[in-house]
Formats: C-alpha cells, structure tokens, sequence
C-alpha cells in the first residue's frame, strides 16, 4: 500500500502545477523518472521492487503492446504512401546506419559485449520517441515536413526495431550456448517473426472490418467502441503467443491493419493514447527511475556514461546525415534531425524485454547502458526541445518558399502527448 500511495501522491502533486509548467524546460518524463530516483531504492528506498518480479514483467508486456499498437494505428499509412520520402529515408537507411554505428561503438567502448551484444544494445536503442520532446512535434512554427518526418519515424521505428531485437536475442543465446543451438534459435527467431506478422495481420484486419460494419448497423456502445481497439491489441499478443508467435510484433502489425480496415475509428485509439495512455506512460518513467536505474546507479562507469553520449550525439546525427544526403536538406535542417532522436519507452521496455530472457549474459549490461541512454536523453531533449524548436523555427522561415523543408505534409497524431503549451498559435 506504501507504493500506491507514493505513486498516488506523486501523480497528484504533478497535476496541481501541470499548468505551470506548461511551455517551461520542465516536463512529465523528467518529473516522473526523477521522482522515481528519489523514491526508489538507489534514493530513500519507500518505492521498492525488482526488474525480475511478476508485477514488473507484466507491465513491462501491457505497456509494450500498448506503444506498439498505438504507434502503429496513429500513423495514417494512406497519407504516407504519397508522403514517404523523408520518413522513408530515416526508417529504411538511417536505421540501419544507426544500428551499425552503435554496433560499432559498443565494440569499442563496451568490452565484454562482444558484436553481437553490442548489435543488440545498438537495436534496443535505435527507436527514437517524439513524446519526449514534444515542443519539436507540436510547435506549428516550425515546418511540417521536419516535425512530422520525426514524428513519423518516431511512430514506425520501434515496431521496425523489434524484428532485429527478436534475431539479435536469439543469436546472443546462442553465442553463449551450444553451437548445435544454433539452427534451433534461427528456426525459432523466424517462427516468431512470421507468425507475429501473420496473427497481428489477420487479427488487426478482421478486427477493424467487423467493427466498421457491426457499428454501421448500431449495434456498438460509445464506450466499448473505445475500448475495442485496446481489447484487440491484447487479443493480438495472446494469439501470436499461443502459437509461438511474437506477441509484440503481433500488436504492432494489428495496430497498422486496423488503421487501414478500421480508419473511422483511428480516433478512439488517439484518444485512449492521450488519456490512459499517458497515466500509463507516467507510471513507466516513474518505476524506470525507482526499479530500473536506482538500482543500478552503483555500476556505472565512464564507458557506460560515454556510450550513452556517443548514442545521442554522434550515432544518430550521423545517422540522419547518412539517411538525408541528396535529398537537399539545409544543414540546420540536418542537425535538428540529427538531435531530435529522443530515447524514451521503447528503448527501456525492449532493454526490460531482454533482461528479462533467460540464457543472456550480456542482458543486464545492455538493460545498464540503454537505461543510462534513456535518463540522459529525458533531460538533455527535454530541457532542449522548446528553444531549439523556437531557432529553429526562426532559422527556416528565411529558407526559400520552394524548400524542401516547406512542403506540405500530412498531420499525425503524438504518442501519449504530455502537457505543454502550443506554439506558434
């Protein structure tokens, strides 16, 4: 009850001053995560718990299949087909120019991952989240196409990132194992992947068909039309798992199914996302603080701090400078891109989701480093977002009407928006 408590209070006393913090350096992530430091066992020890307990493991799996499904039906698929290029850039090259920098680095800097421990922290930690710099997304001042591209990317890449999660994790077990392991893993690793991607398909289509035209005819509440899309993705990870598929993958392939079959009800999800989706997202950046990080303070060492460094401000500028030559970007344009890759849920639920499988050695290690990555950008790109976005706003309205920059580009919803001020009103 002491935990309850604890967290009740906290989430109280953040909503009386929520709006004045409002447009201020000082956001929710940045609230909870440190609020979650103090309390927990690496500050004064009342908020308790280990990665390892059944309490945890289930959030960790409710709040992945949650982001993942969103993330997917928030993203108009429509609208990107004519609008892909930009996105498409950051998710089909950056990506992988991301994964193989931070490979590289993790090699050099983090001795006793070995390559493939290091490809897997680079894949945990390769998923950017736009909520945590939610002034860039939101601010109407700066382009469209630039706060949207990140926006997008932020909405696809984990649901991207999780194949090569899925691969590296089972390659890593079997670095540690037995050689003969090896085919099983692979044949295992396909499994997941191919079923995931079939369940959560057939799931998420059949899904929003049926409820187009079961409440074309009335027969559906206001409130169950709501909740139908959750109770969908949850059906989507339990039938992927049943069948030895990837739940995860699963409720991300149904989240992009049923935005295309289920598109009149996109809404409901977006609002879900926005209301419980975010007291959910509060209470994960509190228990990352108190179970994830507190506990772990005491083995950090330069090499950790320094590839968390290098992740933020080396690997994915240079990422996003791989991804965007000749698409005749100005270089200003470039750098925002470059430092507006935030690090946020995703990444810590994935480095959980690891940490969590039995038969990796290097799991905790990557749940370290990505965890140390994730703090450091919660309050780096979080004390960042609203002035960088203002110059950079005030930079792009002298490029050229017929810039790349200001071509038009559809508007998609945040993930989980925090409170904040809108600009540029």
């Amino acid at each position: 009850m002491t935990d309850l408590f604890l967290l009740a209070a906290l989430f109280l006393g953040y909503a009386l001053v929520s709006g004045r913090t409002q447009g201020t350096w000082l956001t929710a992530p940045m609230v909870f995560a440190t609020g979650g430091l103090v309390l927990g066992t690496g500050g004064l020890g009342l908020l308790t718990g280990t990665v390892s307990s059944e309490a945890m493991r289930v959030l960790t799996e409710a709040a992945l299949v949650l982001v993942l499904f969103t993330d997917a039906v928030r993203i108009d698929l429509g609208a990107l087909r004519r609008e892909f290029r930009l996105p498409l850039r950051l998710l089909g090259i950056g990506m992988p120019v991301g994964i193989a920098l931070g490979t590289a680095f993790a090699y050099g800097v983090l001795p006793g991952l070995g390559l493939v421990g290091g490809a897997l922290l680079a894949a945990v930690l390769v998923p950017t989240d736009a909520a945590l710099g939610t002034a860039v997304v939101s601010d109407r001042r700066l382009p469209v196409r630039v706060r949207q591209s990140l926006n997008v990317e932020s909405g696809l890449n984990d649901g991207i990132a999780l194949p090569a999660v899925v691969i590296l994790s089972a390659l890593a077990v079997t670095t540690e194992g037995a050689a003969d392991s090896a085919a099983a893993w692979a044949g295992f690793a396909a499994l997941q992947i191919g079923l995931g991607v079939l369940v959560g398909g057939a799931v998420g289509t059949l899904g929003g068909w049926v409820l187009t035209r079961v409440n074309a005819a009335g027969w559906v509440g206001a409130t169950q039309r709501r909740l139908f899309p959750i109770a969908l993705a949850a059906l989507a990870y339990a039938g992927a798992e049943t069948v030895s598929g990837n739940g995860f993958l699963a409720a991300f392939t149904a989240g992009l199914a049923f935005g295309v079959t289920g598109r009149d009800h996109r809404r409901y999800v977006h609002q879900f996302a926005e209301r419980e989706g975010e007291l959910f997202s509060m209470l994960t950046f509190t228990l990352f603080g108190a179970i994830v990080i507190g506990p772990l303070l005491g083995d950090i060492d330069w090499r950790v701090v320094a590839y968390a460094v290098l992740s933020l401000v080396v690997v994915r500028p240079l990422a996003v400078a791989a991804a965007t030559l000749g698409a005749r970007l100005r270089p200003a344009t470039v750098l925002f891109l470059g430092w507006f890759g935030p690090r946020g849920l995703a990444s810590v639920l994935f480095a959980l989701m690891v940490a969590e499988q039995s038969g990796i050695e290097v799991g905790d290690r990557v749940l370290l480093v990505a965890g140390v990555t994730v703090l450091i950008s919660v309050y780096a790109h979080g004390i960042t977002a609203a002035p960088l976005a203002r110059a950079f706003a005030g930079r792009a309205r002298g490029f050229d009407p017929s810039a790349p920059e200001h071509q038009e580009m559809t508007e998609h919803h945040v993930r989980w928006p925090f409170p904040h001020r809108r600009s540029g009103r």
